[in-house]
Protein backbone atom coordinates (compact mmCIF):
# COMPACT_ATOMS: atom_id res chain seq x y z
CA UNK A 1 0.00 0.00 0.00
CA UNK A 2 1.38 3.16 -1.02
CA UNK A 3 0.75 6.07 1.62
CA UNK A 4 -0.86 9.44 1.19
CA UNK A 5 1.09 10.97 3.90
CA UNK A 6 -0.85 14.32 3.06
CA UNK A 7 -4.21 12.92 4.30
CA UNK A 8 -2.39 10.93 6.85
CA UNK A 9 -1.03 13.85 8.67
CA UNK A 10 -4.38 15.96 8.61
CA UNK A 11 -6.06 12.41 10.19
CA UNK A 12 -3.29 12.37 12.90
CA UNK A 13 -4.17 15.50 13.48
CA UNK A 14 -7.70 14.75 14.33
CA UNK A 15 -7.05 11.72 15.88
CA UNK A 16 -9.56 11.57 19.09
CA UNK A 17 -10.77 15.20 18.63
CA UNK A 18 -14.68 14.77 19.27
CA UNK A 19 -15.53 15.40 15.74
CA UNK A 20 -16.51 13.23 13.09
CA UNK A 21 -14.23 13.75 10.03
CA UNK A 22 -15.71 13.25 6.84
CA UNK A 23 -13.66 12.63 3.59
CA UNK A 24 -15.27 13.40 0.41
CA UNK A 25 -14.42 13.70 -3.30
CA UNK A 26 -15.48 11.96 -6.42
CA UNK A 27 -15.61 7.83 -7.08
CA UNK A 28 -12.08 6.13 -7.00
CA UNK A 29 -9.85 9.37 -5.99
CA UNK A 30 -8.77 6.79 -3.04
CA UNK A 31 -11.05 7.39 0.31
CA UNK A 32 -11.55 3.63 0.89
CA UNK A 33 -7.74 3.25 0.84
CA UNK A 34 -7.36 5.96 3.14
CA UNK A 35 -9.62 4.58 5.72
CA UNK A 36 -7.13 1.45 5.19
CA UNK A 37 -4.55 3.31 5.71
CA UNK A 38 -6.18 4.57 8.65
CA UNK A 39 -6.86 0.91 10.05
CA UNK A 40 -3.02 0.08 9.81
CA UNK A 41 -2.02 3.16 11.50
CA UNK A 42 -4.24 2.42 13.85
CA UNK A 43 -2.95 -0.93 14.77
CA UNK A 44 0.22 -0.01 14.58
CA UNK A 45 -0.23 2.93 17.01
CA UNK A 46 -1.35 -0.30 19.77
CA UNK A 47 -5.23 0.38 19.59
CA UNK A 48 -6.49 -3.26 19.91
CA UNK A 49 -8.50 -4.42 16.30
CA UNK A 50 -11.61 -5.52 18.33
CA UNK A 51 -12.06 -1.35 18.73
CA UNK A 52 -11.73 -0.84 15.03
CA UNK A 53 -14.62 -1.34 13.48
CA UNK A 54 -15.01 -1.15 9.73
CA UNK A 55 -18.01 -0.31 7.68
CA UNK A 56 -18.48 -0.12 3.60
CA UNK A 57 -22.08 0.79 2.66
CA UNK A 58 -22.43 0.39 -1.26
CA UNK A 59 -25.83 0.75 -2.89
CA UNK A 60 -25.44 -3.00 -4.29
CA UNK A 61 -25.19 -4.17 -0.49
CA UNK A 62 -28.16 -2.14 0.71
CA UNK A 63 -30.82 -2.81 -2.44
CA UNK A 64 -33.35 -3.64 0.46
CA UNK A 65 -32.83 -0.24 2.42
CA UNK A 66 -30.91 0.11 5.33
CA UNK A 67 -32.29 2.65 7.80
CA UNK A 68 -30.53 5.32 10.35
CA UNK A 69 -31.83 2.86 12.71
CA UNK A 70 -30.17 -0.13 11.16
CA UNK A 71 -27.06 1.03 10.63
CA UNK A 72 -26.88 2.41 14.20
CA UNK A 73 -27.86 -1.05 15.92
CA UNK A 74 -25.39 -2.57 13.04
CA UNK A 75 -22.05 -0.86 14.50
CA UNK A 76 -23.64 -0.65 18.16
CA UNK A 77 -24.03 -4.32 18.52
CA UNK A 78 -20.00 -4.73 17.69
CA UNK A 79 -19.21 -3.31 20.55
CA UNK A 80 -18.51 -5.46 23.80
CA UNK A 81 -17.05 -3.20 26.39
CA UNK A 82 -17.10 0.91 27.42
CA UNK A 83 -13.76 1.39 25.93
CA UNK A 84 -12.90 3.68 23.11
CA UNK A 85 -14.08 2.35 19.38
CA UNK A 86 -12.48 3.68 16.11
CA UNK A 87 -15.13 3.69 13.35
CA UNK A 88 -14.18 3.92 9.63
CA UNK A 89 -17.42 4.51 6.95
CA UNK A 90 -17.13 3.74 3.84
CA UNK A 91 -19.63 4.87 1.53
CA UNK A 92 -22.45 6.48 4.47
CA UNK A 93 -24.45 8.49 1.76
CA UNK A 94 -25.78 5.58 0.59
CA UNK A 95 -27.45 5.14 4.06
CA UNK A 96 -30.63 7.45 4.36
CA UNK A 97 -30.54 9.30 7.71
CA UNK A 98 -26.73 8.23 8.13
CA UNK A 99 -26.12 11.64 9.77
CA UNK A 100 -28.64 10.69 12.65
CA UNK A 101 -26.75 7.23 13.29
CA UNK A 102 -23.41 9.08 13.16
CA UNK A 103 -24.72 12.12 15.42
CA UNK A 104 -26.21 9.26 17.97
CA UNK A 105 -22.78 7.49 18.24
CA UNK A 106 -21.16 10.76 18.75
CA UNK A 107 -22.98 11.38 21.41
CA UNK A 108 -23.85 8.24 23.26
CA UNK A 109 -20.76 6.09 22.90
CA UNK A 110 -17.04 6.22 23.55
CA UNK A 111 -16.34 6.60 19.84
CA UNK A 112 -13.53 8.23 17.36
CA UNK A 113 -15.88 8.48 13.85
CA UNK A 114 -14.25 8.74 10.18
CA UNK A 115 -16.72 8.59 7.07
CA UNK A 116 -16.55 9.04 3.38
CA UNK A 117 -18.63 9.64 0.39
CA UNK A 118 -18.68 10.90 -3.00
CA UNK A 119 -21.39 12.96 -3.09
CA UNK A 120 -21.99 16.46 -1.25
CA UNK A 121 -25.02 15.15 0.15
CA UNK A 122 -22.72 14.83 2.68
CA UNK A 123 -22.46 18.59 3.24
CA UNK A 124 -26.12 19.08 2.57
CA UNK A 125 -28.71 20.55 5.45
CA UNK A 126 -29.14 17.45 7.25
CA UNK A 127 -25.49 17.31 8.06
CA UNK A 128 -26.05 21.25 9.69
CA UNK A 129 -29.28 20.12 11.23
CA UNK A 130 -27.53 17.19 13.49
CA UNK A 131 -23.76 17.69 13.37
CA UNK A 132 -23.33 21.53 13.56
CA UNK A 133 -20.07 22.50 14.82
CA UNK A 134 -19.29 18.80 15.07
CA UNK A 135 -17.34 17.88 12.23
CA UNK A 136 -14.25 18.21 9.74
CA UNK A 137 -14.78 18.28 5.98
CA UNK A 138 -11.53 16.94 4.73
CA UNK A 139 -11.57 16.90 0.50
CA UNK A 140 -9.75 14.24 -1.21
CA UNK A 141 -8.40 14.61 -4.68
CA UNK A 142 -6.72 12.69 -7.13
CA UNK A 143 -3.17 12.11 -6.71
CA UNK A 144 -1.25 14.90 -7.04
CA UNK A 145 2.07 15.24 -9.18
CA UNK A 146 3.81 14.25 -5.67
CA UNK A 147 1.90 11.04 -4.83
CA UNK A 148 1.98 10.11 -8.98
CA UNK A 149 5.98 9.92 -8.64
CA UNK A 150 5.26 8.09 -5.24
CA UNK A 151 3.12 5.47 -6.94
CA UNK A 152 5.72 5.48 -10.04
CA UNK A 153 8.67 5.12 -7.71
CA UNK A 154 10.51 2.04 -9.47
CA UNK A 155 9.74 3.64 -12.94
CA UNK A 156 13.24 4.22 -14.69
CA UNK A 157 11.83 7.42 -16.29
CA UNK A 158 12.90 11.07 -15.16
CA UNK A 159 10.14 13.34 -13.30
CA UNK A 160 9.54 15.73 -16.15
CA UNK A 161 9.23 12.38 -18.46
CA UNK A 162 6.01 11.30 -15.98
CA UNK A 163 4.94 14.89 -15.75
CA UNK A 164 4.05 14.17 -19.37
CA UNK A 165 2.32 11.05 -18.59
CA UNK A 166 0.58 12.62 -15.55
CA UNK A 167 -0.84 15.13 -17.89
CA UNK A 168 -2.15 12.91 -20.37
CA UNK A 169 -3.42 9.70 -18.01
CA UNK A 170 -4.62 12.26 -15.15
CA UNK A 171 -4.21 11.21 -11.16
CA UNK A 172 -7.04 8.32 -10.94
CA UNK A 173 -5.22 5.86 -8.14
CA UNK A 174 -6.24 2.82 -10.12
CA UNK A 175 -4.47 4.18 -13.47
CA UNK A 176 -1.36 5.08 -11.65
CA UNK A 177 -1.03 1.62 -10.03
CA UNK A 178 -1.22 -0.23 -13.66
CA UNK A 179 0.89 0.01 -16.50
CA UNK A 180 -1.46 0.98 -19.30
CA UNK A 181 -1.64 2.20 -22.75
CA UNK A 182 -3.71 5.34 -23.36
CA UNK A 183 -7.23 3.54 -24.67
CA UNK A 184 -7.05 1.60 -21.68
CA UNK A 185 -6.19 4.37 -19.31
CA UNK A 186 -9.53 6.04 -20.78
CA UNK A 187 -11.26 3.31 -20.40
CA UNK A 188 -11.01 2.59 -16.83
CA UNK A 189 -11.96 6.68 -16.58
CA UNK A 190 -14.79 6.23 -18.99
CA UNK A 191 -16.13 3.38 -16.52
CA UNK A 192 -15.60 5.91 -13.35
CA UNK A 193 -16.96 9.04 -15.36
CA UNK A 194 -20.03 6.90 -16.53
CA UNK A 195 -20.96 5.68 -12.88
CA UNK A 196 -20.97 9.03 -11.16
CA UNK A 197 -23.25 10.68 -14.38
CA UNK A 198 -25.51 6.83 -13.92
CA UNK A 199 -25.64 6.93 -9.70
CA UNK A 200 -24.83 10.05 -8.41
CA UNK A 201 -26.84 12.07 -11.03
CA UNK A 202 -29.21 10.58 -13.22
CA UNK A 203 -30.50 7.77 -11.00
CA UNK A 204 -30.62 10.18 -7.96
CA UNK A 205 -32.02 13.07 -9.45
CA UNK A 206 -34.70 11.53 -11.52
CA UNK A 207 -33.05 12.84 -14.99
CA UNK A 208 -35.93 11.60 -18.02
CA UNK A 209 -33.69 13.19 -20.88
CA UNK A 210 -30.13 12.09 -20.73
CA UNK A 211 -29.47 12.64 -23.81
CA UNK A 212 -30.19 16.05 -23.13
CA UNK A 213 -28.23 16.25 -19.62
CA UNK A 214 -25.12 14.08 -21.16
CA UNK A 215 -24.88 17.25 -24.34
CA UNK A 216 -24.61 19.64 -21.24
CA UNK A 217 -22.12 17.52 -19.74
CA UNK A 218 -20.07 17.83 -22.88
CA UNK A 219 -20.37 21.52 -23.31
CA UNK A 220 -18.61 21.63 -19.87
CA UNK A 221 -16.20 19.18 -20.75
CA UNK A 222 -15.73 21.40 -23.69
CA UNK A 223 -15.04 24.51 -21.88
CA UNK A 224 -13.17 24.02 -18.85
CA UNK A 225 -11.07 26.76 -17.84
CA UNK A 226 -13.49 29.05 -19.93
CA UNK A 227 -15.73 31.83 -18.42
CA UNK A 228 -19.33 31.03 -19.23
CA UNK A 229 -22.81 31.06 -17.80
CA UNK A 230 -25.85 28.88 -17.45
CA UNK A 231 -27.73 31.38 -19.87
CA UNK A 232 -24.61 31.15 -22.19
CA UNK A 233 -25.30 26.82 -22.03
CA UNK A 234 -29.68 27.33 -22.66
CA UNK A 235 -28.32 29.80 -25.56
CA UNK A 236 -26.17 27.00 -26.80
CA UNK A 237 -28.19 24.13 -26.98
CA UNK A 238 -31.03 26.27 -28.51
CA UNK A 239 -28.72 27.34 -31.30
CA UNK A 240 -28.62 23.08 -31.46
CA UNK A 241 -32.38 23.13 -31.75
CA UNK A 242 -33.09 21.76 -28.32
CA UNK A 243 -34.39 23.10 -25.60
CA UNK A 244 -33.49 23.79 -22.02
CA UNK A 245 -34.25 26.20 -19.10
CA UNK A 246 -31.74 28.45 -17.34
CA UNK A 247 -32.85 27.03 -13.60
CA UNK A 248 -32.68 23.09 -15.65
CA UNK A 249 -28.51 23.95 -16.54
CA UNK A 250 -28.06 25.75 -12.89
CA UNK A 251 -29.46 21.96 -11.52
CA UNK A 252 -27.60 20.35 -13.84
CA UNK A 253 -24.18 22.01 -12.79
CA UNK A 254 -25.39 21.95 -9.19
CA UNK A 255 -25.46 18.28 -9.00
CA UNK A 256 -22.11 17.93 -11.32
CA UNK A 257 -20.69 19.77 -8.40
CA UNK A 258 -22.34 17.75 -5.74
CA UNK A 259 -20.91 14.37 -7.65
CA UNK A 260 -17.59 16.24 -7.50
CA UNK A 261 -17.08 16.29 -11.33
CA UNK A 262 -16.61 19.93 -11.30
CA UNK A 263 -15.09 22.67 -8.75
CA UNK A 264 -16.51 26.16 -9.40
CA UNK A 265 -13.90 28.71 -9.33
CA UNK A 266 -15.40 32.41 -8.45
CA UNK A 267 -13.75 35.74 -9.25
CA UNK A 268 -12.23 38.11 -7.02
CA UNK A 269 -12.10 41.72 -7.70
CA UNK A 270 -8.58 42.74 -6.84
CA UNK A 271 -9.35 46.52 -6.67
CA UNK A 272 -13.11 45.93 -5.19
CA UNK A 273 -11.70 43.25 -2.75
CA UNK A 274 -14.81 41.18 -3.41
CA UNK A 275 -15.86 37.97 -4.63
CA UNK A 276 -18.03 38.24 -7.96
CA UNK A 277 -20.95 36.05 -8.47
CA UNK A 278 -20.22 36.28 -12.23
CA UNK A 279 -18.86 34.72 -15.51
CA UNK A 280 -17.35 31.93 -13.36
CA UNK A 281 -14.89 29.16 -14.11
CA UNK A 282 -15.26 24.98 -14.27
CA UNK A 283 -12.78 23.04 -13.51
CA UNK A 284 -12.74 19.24 -13.94
CA UNK A 285 -11.59 16.53 -11.14
CA UNK A 286 -9.39 15.37 -12.86
CA UNK A 287 -7.62 15.93 -16.46
CA UNK A 288 -8.38 12.35 -17.71
CA UNK A 289 -12.44 13.06 -17.41
CA UNK A 290 -12.18 15.29 -20.61
CA UNK A 291 -9.72 13.13 -22.42
CA UNK A 292 -11.94 9.73 -21.58
CA UNK A 293 -15.03 11.90 -23.16
CA UNK A 294 -13.43 13.94 -25.82
CA UNK A 295 -9.97 12.34 -26.45
CA UNK A 296 -6.71 13.50 -26.06
CA UNK A 297 -5.52 16.56 -28.17
CA UNK A 298 -1.88 17.60 -27.19
CA UNK A 299 -2.58 21.02 -28.81
CA UNK A 300 -5.22 21.41 -26.40
CA UNK A 301 -3.33 20.83 -23.63
CA UNK A 302 -2.96 24.49 -21.93
CA UNK A 303 -6.83 24.90 -20.74
CA UNK A 304 -5.91 21.51 -18.90
CA UNK A 305 -2.86 22.53 -17.38
CA UNK A 306 -4.83 25.73 -15.97
CA UNK A 307 -7.08 22.34 -14.42
CA UNK A 308 -3.73 20.75 -12.69
CA UNK A 309 -2.68 24.20 -11.24
CA UNK A 310 -5.67 24.74 -9.59
CA UNK A 311 -6.13 21.58 -7.91
CA UNK A 312 -2.60 21.56 -6.56
CA UNK A 313 -3.69 25.09 -5.15
CA UNK A 314 -6.26 23.67 -3.36
CA UNK A 315 -4.76 20.54 -2.00
CA UNK A 316 -2.30 23.16 -0.81
CA UNK A 317 -5.52 24.32 1.70
CA UNK A 318 -5.45 27.82 -0.77
CA UNK A 319 -8.66 29.60 -1.41
CA UNK A 320 -8.66 29.90 -5.24
CA UNK A 321 -10.29 32.41 -7.09
CA UNK A 322 -9.89 34.13 -11.06
CA UNK A 323 -8.20 37.67 -10.55
CA UNK A 324 -10.14 40.53 -11.90
CA UNK A 325 -7.76 43.63 -11.85
CA UNK A 326 -9.83 46.42 -13.47
CA UNK A 327 -10.12 44.82 -17.23
CA UNK A 328 -7.33 42.61 -16.72
CA UNK A 329 -7.64 39.20 -15.77
CA UNK A 330 -5.18 36.60 -13.89
CA UNK A 331 -5.75 33.12 -13.93
CA UNK A 332 -5.64 32.57 -10.21
CA UNK A 333 -5.25 34.41 -7.22
CA UNK A 334 -4.91 32.15 -4.13
CA UNK A 335 -5.67 32.52 -0.25
CA UNK A 336 -4.40 30.95 2.62
CA UNK A 337 -4.67 32.75 6.04
CA UNK A 338 -2.69 36.01 5.72
CA UNK A 339 -0.73 34.52 2.64
CA UNK A 340 -1.60 35.01 -1.04
CA UNK A 341 -0.05 34.27 -4.47
CA UNK A 342 -0.94 35.21 -8.08
CA UNK A 343 -0.23 32.30 -10.95
CA UNK A 344 -0.46 32.95 -14.37
CA UNK A 345 -0.48 29.49 -16.58
CA UNK A 346 1.07 29.07 -20.19
CA UNK A 347 2.05 26.60 -22.33
CA UNK A 348 5.20 27.92 -23.80
CA UNK A 349 6.33 31.35 -22.54
CA UNK A 350 7.30 33.53 -26.01
CA UNK A 351 3.55 32.78 -26.81
CA UNK A 352 2.18 34.55 -23.92
CA UNK A 353 4.93 36.48 -22.42
CA UNK A 354 3.68 39.97 -22.77
CA UNK A 355 -0.06 38.98 -21.33
CA UNK A 356 0.90 37.24 -18.95
CA UNK A 357 3.81 39.08 -17.15
CA UNK A 358 2.36 42.39 -17.81
CA UNK A 359 -1.14 41.46 -16.24
CA UNK A 360 1.12 40.50 -12.55
CA UNK A 361 3.05 43.25 -13.20
CA UNK A 362 0.26 45.60 -12.70
CA UNK A 363 -0.46 44.74 -8.92
CA UNK A 364 0.15 46.72 -7.11
CA UNK A 365 1.50 44.56 -3.81
CA UNK A 366 3.83 42.67 -2.98
CA UNK A 367 2.72 39.05 -2.21
CA UNK A 368 4.92 36.18 -4.77
CA UNK A 369 3.77 36.50 -8.74
CA UNK A 370 4.73 33.37 -10.63
CA UNK A 371 4.18 32.45 -14.04
CA UNK A 372 3.70 28.36 -14.32
CA UNK A 373 5.05 26.85 -17.81
CA UNK A 374 5.64 23.85 -20.07
CA UNK A 375 8.82 25.97 -21.48
CA UNK A 376 11.80 23.80 -20.63
CA UNK A 377 13.81 27.23 -21.03
CA UNK A 378 11.85 29.41 -19.08
CA UNK A 379 12.89 30.29 -15.51
CA UNK A 380 14.37 33.16 -13.55
CA UNK A 381 12.45 36.34 -12.80
CA UNK A 382 11.66 39.14 -14.76
CA UNK A 383 10.64 42.22 -12.45
CA UNK A 384 9.95 40.41 -9.82
CA UNK A 385 7.67 37.86 -11.09
CA UNK A 386 9.01 34.61 -10.64
CA UNK A 387 8.91 31.84 -14.27
CA UNK A 388 8.68 28.47 -12.77
CA UNK A 389 8.51 24.64 -14.93
CA UNK A 390 5.25 23.00 -14.00
CA UNK A 391 7.00 20.33 -12.62
CA UNK A 392 8.98 22.72 -10.26
CA UNK A 393 6.25 24.39 -9.30
CA UNK A 394 4.27 21.38 -8.35
CA UNK A 395 6.55 19.59 -6.26
CA UNK A 396 8.25 22.77 -4.46
CA UNK A 397 7.30 23.10 -1.31
CA UNK A 398 8.24 27.39 -1.46
CA UNK A 399 4.67 28.09 -3.28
Amino acid sequence: MIIRAQYMHTLKTYRDVPLVKILAGIRRSGKSTILDMLQMDLLQSGIDAGHIISMRYTSEELDDGMTDKDMYNGIKNQMTDDGRYYLLLDEVQEVDGWEKAVNSLLENVNTDIYVTGSNSKLMSSEISTYLTGRYVSIPVYTLSFSEYLEFKKSDPRSARELLNEYLRFGGFPIVALGNFDERSAYQIVEGIYNSVVTNDITKRHNIMNFDLFDRVVKYIVENVGKTFSANAIAKFLKSEGRSLSVEAVYNYLSWLEKAFIIYRCQRYDLQGKSVLKTQEKFYLADASLKYCVMGFNPKAIAAMLENVVYFELLRRDYEVYIGKNGTKEIDFVAMRRDERIYVQVCRQLPEASDREIANLLEIKDHYPKYVVTLDEFAAGNINGVKIVHLADFLLGDEY
